[in-house]
């Protein structure tokens, strides 16, 4: 017999500040830390709720090794003092990781599986580099007809540039429009809601004592839009992927460190613990592309994900799509013909920073306060993935 699935809605969603890596505010805080940080201060958010009830704790992350390694979901949730009733699981789907952990959180939930579920994401790019500390790829992956499998991001960037003729002068405004309005979103306290603060300890040896000094820190606001962006520096810079290319390090994503974490419960949970709903999840869809493209996922992905939430594109309201490079934020904005004006209203990845795994938990949680800030009812996270992905994961404000 077919059971009819049910709702998951999120009750809770918070992230930590962006830090830049690898020399950034956050270079020696772990990400399991980070992650404790917004476990606990997502039930803070919702101080009726029994965290005993809590099936299972999903995170993301891109590459879970080293000091995100040995299952850091499970970790976390004992470092952050949940009951030991909770489970925990790391998940990979590079990029993506964040976003698929939470569609996979909501599932659990929408099956009758589970009433409450944690979907999150942590990634720390200083401690643990991209590919890894050790990369083995498989050498079938550098064969003729395996051979996109094998390029680096910044190359299948300059791959989609030159196919959807995307300028360097485009990409570089772009860029600055992103540092512009990630800016005005910080001044205005945009982001204030979304965002828990992190202290920082810090350890100074002092030569005339001997003695190791501590220094304490809070830390509120993302470490990476720039205020003095402009296309006199921005032109100046040299592709960095290509010789003759037009991808930067401006108009590239910045290596980031960072956690986003939300709680999401059934109907029966909201009204056994009155609760108030942030949002619904409504949909999550992922699509293949040919690796050698891979930052114009999102333009298959989102058509999927608006049909599986039963609305057109045109409905949505908000949309973060992550800004891995300009290159392939322009060129799915023109392929879609998305709203320019509803993607990434407060800047995005080439400002914000791009914790991969952790990336799509944190835009989940700017996505869900957003929708309620501004009185909106349709909103996306979206990316490309490597190996050629894309994922888009919808939310309806209630």
């Amino acid at each position: 017999m077919s059971k009819q699935l049910q709702d998951a809605y999120i009750v809770a969603a918070t992230r930590t500040p962006i830090g830049k890596a690898p020399r950034g505010m956050f270079k020696n805080v772990r990400p399991d830390d980070l992650l404790v940080r917004v476990l606990q201060s997502s039930l803070l958010q919702v101080p009726g709720l029994d965290p005993a009830l809590i099936e299972d704790a999903i995170v993301g992350c891109s590459f879970p090794e080293a000091e995100q390694g040995s299952n850091m979901a499970r970790m976390a949730v004992l470092l952050a003092g949940l009951p030991k009733s909770v489970g925990g699981v790391t998940v990979n789907r590079f990029c993506a990781s964040g976003i698929t952990a939470i569609a996979m959180a909501a599932d659990r939930i929408r099956v009758g599986q589970a009433d409450v579920m944690i979907g999150a994401g942590a990634e720390s790019m200083s401690m643990v580099p991209m590919m890894g500390h050790h990369p083995a790829m498989n050498m079938k992956m550098f064969s003729d007809e395996n051979i996109g499998m094998a390029y680096g991001m910044g190359l299948t960037a300059e791959r989609v540039a030159e196919q959807w003729k995307v300028s360097r002068e485009a990409q570089d405004q772009f860029s600055i429009d992103s540092h512009k309005k990630a800016i005005a979103a910080q001044q205005a306290g945009f982001f204030d809601n979304e965002t828990t603060p992190v202290e920082i300890v810090e350890r100074f040896p002092n030569l005339a004592t001997g003695e190791i000094e501590l220094k304490t820190r809070h830390v509120t606001q993302d470490e990476g839009p720039r205020a003095d962006s402009s296309m006199e520096t921005l032109s100046k810079l040299r592709p960095v992927f290509a010789a003759k290319g037009t991808v930067t390090a401006a108009n590239s994503s910045q290596t980031s460190d960072g956690a986003g974490a939300l709680i999401l419960v059934s109907e029966k949970i909201l009204k056994q613990f009155n609760l108030t709903p942030l949002a619904r999840f409504a949909s999550f869809a992922v699509k293949g592309v040919p690796p050698e493209i891979m930052g114009i996922g999102p333009k298959f992905a989102i058509p999927a994900a608006c049909a599986a939430a039963g609305i057109t594109q045109d409905q949505l309201d908000w949309i973060e799509l992550n800004e891995a490079f300009a290159a392939q934020a322009l060129a799915v904005i023109g392929d879609l013909g998305l709203d320019p004006s509803k993607v990434n209203p407060m800047g995005g990845a080439i400002a914000l920073g791009h914790p991969l795994g952790a990336t799509g938990a944190i835009r989940s949680a700017t996505v869900v306060h957003a929708l309620r800030r501004n009185n909106l009812k349709y909103g996306m996270v979206t990316m490309c993935v490597g190996t050629g992905m894309g994922a888009a994961g919808i939310f309806e404000r209630m």
